[in-house]
Parts: structure tokens; C-alpha cells; sequence
């Protein structure tokens, strides 16, 4: 069983920076990478930044440089430090935890299975 909660959206004006962070919960389920996603309407999920067991990471090529994937173990959150942000950041964020391979690639998890958070909320205003 995986349980995910997100916290830390909100509205901020361009330029700005926010953390979001993720708390999981995990029982008799082995992770091995984790994820942030997000979501505006009417556009498909996507990919924005992966990290696995061994610490590596990816971005999607629009957030490189500015987003930053960081996990601490010892008390299962996942984070996702975001600066220089630009409206075309808006959209719900969402963790998620993979259960299966580690492999990873433009910001996100590849394959096994996959537990989603219930999202929040990020709005960047020109």
C-alpha cells in the first residue's frame, strides 16, 4: 500500500520560486523511483523530474536548470524546489511513486507500477 500526499502550491508571480513537497507512506511495497508530473486542461499529463534509489535524476528539457528533484529518505518525502518560474509552469502537480525499475528519462519513471498523489495546485501569474 502507497499513500502519497502533496502540499506546498499556491500563487506566485513570474519569477518566483516554491517547494513542493511530497509525504509517503509505503507498506510491503518496494520503491525505487519517484516522480513529479503535472497537468493543465485539456493537455495530457506530463513528465517533469524523476529521481531513483540511486539518486540519479532527469527533467523535462523545460524545467532544467530551474526545477530541482531532491528526496530525503529518513523521513519519505519527496520535494521539488522550483525557481525561476514562468506561467507556463501552471498546472496540478503530482507525485508519484513507481514500483518496479529504476530506469528514468526526461523526468520521469519508466515502467513498473505506479501510485499517484491527489495533486496541488501551482499558479504563476505574468
Amino acid at each position: 500500500q502507497v499513500q502519497l500526499v502533496e502540499s506546498g502550491g499556491g500563487s506566485v508571480q513570474a519569477g518566483g520560486s516554491l517547494r513542493l513537497s511530497c509525504a509517503a507512506s509505503v507498506y510491503r511495497v518496494r520503491i525505487n523511483c519517484m516522480d513529479w508530473f503535472r497537468q493543465t486542461p485539456g493537455k495530457e499529463r506530463e513528465g517533469v523530474a524523476s529521481i531513483n534509489n540511486g539518486g540519479t535524476t532527469t527533467y523535462t528539457d523545460s524545467v532544467e536548470g530551474r526545477f530541482t528533484i531532491s528526496k530525503d529518505n529518513a523521513n519519505n518525502t519527496l520535494y521539488l524546489q522550483m525557481n525561476s518560474l514562468k506561467p507556463e509552469d501552471t498546472g496540478m502537480y503530482y507525485c508519484a511513486a513507481v514500483a518496479g525499475g529504476q530506469l528514468i528519462s526526461g523526468g520521469r519513471c519508466l515502467g513498473g507500477i505506479r501510485y499517484w498523489g491527489q495533486g496541488t495546485q501551482v499558479t504563476v501569474s505574468s
